[in-house]
């Protein structure tokens, strides 16, 4: 993808990035956290997340076509290597809300523990990610803490280091004079 509505798409679809991974590692945190916020929210951030995982490829393409074409600064160098850390955190929300929201999925399953008919026994589910296991829910809360975290920040020197090679010196500290106004 190189343009939309005449502009480049990565300054476009970088939004959607800067908006929605943090989105899904904050739902993934709470997920992870809270089980009322699981029951309701872990696969809607699961579809979430796999989906920000699908655009930043997307848009670290529609970015490195558009370093093509504007200077090569280093700005613009550090932008670019930052940009492409992107996909790795979003490998981490999206492998972490799939966890959570499976995991959940499991929790579902009745409890084996149960009174059981004698002619019929029900055939034991089998459960691989513990669901009732308080320390992988422990390590799981721990790790979606720390992937949140780092996904949050590194957006955020991506964007900064973005806005830094696209605005540094494009502007004057002084407000520009208007045409009619004192």
């Amino acid at each position: 993808m190189t343009t939309l509505n005449g502009l480049p798409a990565h300054i476009l679809l970088v939004h959607a990035i800067v908006v929605l991974l943090p989105l899904a590692a904050l739902l993934l945190v709470l997920c992870t956290l809270w089980p009322a916020a699981r029951r309701k929210l872990a696969g809607p951030n699961a579809v979430l997340a796999v989906l920000v995982l699908i655009l930043v490829p997307v848009t670290t393409d529609a970015g490195e076509w558009l370093e093509r074409r504007v200077a090569a600064t280093p700005l613009v160098r550090a932008h670019t290597e930052l940009g492409d850390t992107a996909v790795y955190s979003a490998i981490a929300v999206a492998a972490l809300a799939l966890v959570v929201w499976w995991r959940h999925r499991e929790s579902a399953f009745p409890d084996e523990g149960g009174p059981r008919r004698v002619l019929r026994l029900p055939a034991p589910r089998r459960t691989l990610l513990a669901p009732r296991s308080t320390p992988v829910t422990i390590v799981l809360a721990v790790a979606a803490i720390v992937v949140a975290g780092g996904a949050t920040y590194d957006i955020y020197r991506i964007g900064d280091s973005g806005a830094q090679a696209s605005w540094q010196g494009q502007f004057s500290a002084t407000p520009a004079p208007r045409g009619g106004h004192r």
